[in-house]
């Protein structure tokens, strides 16, 4: 069992290890219970208000809405926990972008740090690694989660070398209390519930995981989180593999995994409702989080209020609206996956060999291909 440094500071948050122990995984089970008892609670008492009075205003319909969110967002973080806990992770270590992917998870992410008022500086230098792809994914966006979830200021990421050893580096800081506050005399080492959330420990478990060391710091009110990297890219890039080859990869890691796609955000846009509940069947084992709409009008809105992972649409809603709205959240987010369903016959396509870069499949390909091409959607960024 690895021990942190010496020269790690007394208020770091963990104590890393190679794995969590059952006592651990106890304890985030229990803050589980709690983060979803505690919304479905508030949910219940707005819902008896309204059965008692038969009335509910705006405000506490903001409330219920709020209430149902956490409660879910809690759900989808203990079902990505599980899947870490699982033991059934097969770890597919490839040459990753470390920089790119950082800055495709922002782009992707920038509706909703513009939604919250959050600047976001990046100081990023280029460095490639060899990761899960998958797994690097998700815990850059834990890693936003939780900092966008405690910020009271802006978030600094830095990416850099250490010198030596040579390690890759990636920091993130902001004030975790407001900056009104952060000149009065608060003990650093004082509690700070946002920061030991679920969210939190989402981070730190991927993290470790990974094999990637999380380090921790609090000092007035200032959180410092350092992810080091380890195992750097050589300069030589293997040559990549064929089409063919890579989704046959893909759907061959997907059978030995738990749930790969676990706290990906699946959004269905069809009107047809039988068609939106065939995709959602077709992924219920990918462990994806699915929405479903009926009109192009509360997709865009969905979009507004953060932007999902994946859009899969329905071909037959295919209009000049549709087509803004795709172009639109890709001047956000350039590498955004999109998939269309075809309700007739037509051949699977990725990306990759479509003029416009959007994945098309039939809706009778759905059991058996969608599953994979996901997969190979979500993953051809890493």
């Amino acid at each position: 069992m690895s021990t942190p440094p010496s020269s790690a500071p007394i208020n770091a948050a963990n104590d890393v290890t190679p794995e969590p122990t059952p006592v651990q995984w106890a304890d985030i089970v229990q803050q589980l219970g709690a983060e979803i008892a505690g919304p479905l609670s508030a949910a219940l008492e707005q819902i008896q208000n309204l059965a008692t009075t038969g009335q509910i205003d705006r405000r506490g319909l903001r409330l219920l809405r709020r209430s149902v969110d956490d409660a879910r967002t809690a759900g989808m973080l203990g079902q990505q926990l599980a899947r870490l806990a699982s033991g059934r992770l097969r770890l597919n270590r490839e040459r990753q972008h470390l920089t790119q992917m950082l800055r495709s998870v922002l782009a992707q992410r920038s509706r909703e740090t513009q939604a919250r008022g959050v600047q976001v500086r990046q100081s990023l230098k280029p460095v490639e690694i060899w990761a899960d792809g998958a797994l690097l994914f998700a815990l850059l966006n834990a890693l936003m989660d939780w900092a966008l979830a405690n910020t009271h200021s802006s978030v600094d990421l830095r990416l850099d070398l250490t010198p030596w050893p040579v390690k890759a580096r990636l920091s993130c800081r902001f004030a975790h209390r407001s900056l009104e506050l952060l000149g009065d005399d608060i003990d650093p080492r004082d509690p700070s519930p946002g920061l030991d959330s679920l969210a939190w420990r989402l981070l730190e478990q991927t993290a470790i995981t990974m094999g990637v060391l999380p380090l921790r710091e609090q000092e007035s009110g200032i959180t410092l989180l350092t992810l080091e990297f380890n195992q750097l890219a050589p300069d030589e890039a293997p040559s990549p593999d064929s089409t063919h080859a890579r989704l046959e990869a893909e759907a061959e890691r997907m059978g030995g995994n738990s749930r790969p796609l676990a706290g990906c955000q699946l959004l269905i846009l069809s009107a047809n409702r039988e068609l939106r509940a065939e995709a959602q069947a077709a992924v219920r084992q990918m462990g994806m989080l699915v929405d479903m709409v009926g009109n192009v009008v509360e997709a865009d809105q969905f979009c507004r209020e953060g932007l999902p992972h994946v859009l899969l649409f329905d071909a037959a809603l295919t209009s000049e609206p549709l087509l803004q709205l795709i172009a639109g959240i890709r001047r956000d987010a350039p590498d955004f996956s999109f998939v269309e369903m075809f309700d007739g016959e037509h051949r699977t396509q990725l990306s990759t060999a479509t003029s416009d870069g959007v994945a098309r499949i039939s809706r009778r390909h759905l059991p058996d291909a969608l599953p994979s091409l996901l997969m190979f959607e979500l993953g051809r960024g890493a």
